[in-house]
């Protein structure tokens, strides 16, 4: 039996299809099980609850043996510091695979060895402390920035020409796409043989610059679309007055600045750890239609 959570995210999706695809029985923990597809209300079992809940995991666990696993995002306004939000919802969920001789197969940030604070991506180096210190067999799947992140900046794409973020215009940004991710992350979950920890890192094949970017997606839209960098206080002030907490814009500003001090380089990655899709066939099949729509 494999447990998905975050089935109904951008990654949980594809990772359910995956594994049913693949003739397993699958069980998936929800908060809503109405956004459930069709077919994976038909063909899963269905928890419904928070998977950060320890009597909401216990459950889905029982009789499990692999799990695959994705922290939410917190509250877009009352967020606490990433780090307690990551370690707090995973508590239970690590102690009780670590129990049952669980394989974990979880979503964490490339950059293991990172000496600086980092936010978002510090706590997701945090949670892989949690599964290791509590004795469960592990794969920490690292991942650096992802492609669908860019889906947010088509309407000033289409309206501006441009896309802003904090990041370096000038520093190759590592990327990845979801799709690559939930193949790897099935791959890993379908295959039984393994045991222990490790680390497994994946980044697409580009080392791409967002200047860089913004030409490559300016050549598949067929305009000139232009990167704009903003200082990180801009960002923090900006995601303040949309409503976000203060913890979670300092969070996403120091994510910021370790992605700008080269955290994504600061773990080694070899031959196997390069993904499939590069940027501009991601840009064809996933950014154009998303415009032209």
């Amino acid at each position: 039996m494999i447990v998905v959570t975050t089935p109904t995210g951008t990654i949980g999706r594809q990772v359910v299809d995956r594994v049913l695809d693949a003739g397993e029985a699958v069980r998936v923990v929800v908060r809503d099980s109405s956004r459930l597809p069709p077919h994976v209300q038909a063909r899963a079992e269905v928890v419904q609850g928070s998977h950060g809940d320890a009597d909401t995991i216990t459950k889905a666990l029982r009789s499990a043996d692999r799990l695959f696993w994705l922290v939410p995002p917190a509250d877009f306004r009352d967020a606490d510091r990433a780090e307690h939000h990551y370690r707090e919802f995973t508590r239970p969920a690590c102690q009780e695979a670590a129990r049952q001789g669980l394989r974990v197969v979880g979503v964490t940030s490339l950059g293991h060895g990172y000496r600086g604070e980092a936010g978002l991506l510090s706590a997701a180096l945090a949670m892989d402390e949690l599964f290791e210190d509590a004795g469960a067999h592990y794969r920490a799947l690292a991942l650096p920035f992802f492609m669908e992140n860019l889906l947010h900046h088509i309407p000033a794409m289409t309206e501006q020409g441009t896309f802003s973020m904090a990041n370096a215009a000038d520093r190759p940004l590592a990327t990845v796409a979801t799709r690559d991710v939930a193949d790897a992350a099935a791959a890993l979950l379908l295959d039984t043989s393994w045991s222990g920890q490790a680390r497994v890192p994946l980044a697409g094949p580009d080392r791409l610059t967002p200047h860089a970017m913004a030409e490559v997606v300016s050549d598949v839209l067929g305009r000139t679309i232009r990167y704009r960098q903003i200082p990180l206080a801009e960002l923090k002030t900006t995601m303040i007055q949309r409503g976000a907490s203060p913890a979670l814009a300092q969070d996403m500003a120091e994510m910021v600045e370790a992605q700008n001090d080269g955290i994504y380089d600061a773990e080694p990655r070899g031959p196997e750890s390069v993904a499939a899709t590069g940027f501009r066939q991601w840009c064809r099949d996933h950014l154009v239609p998303a415009a032209q729509s």
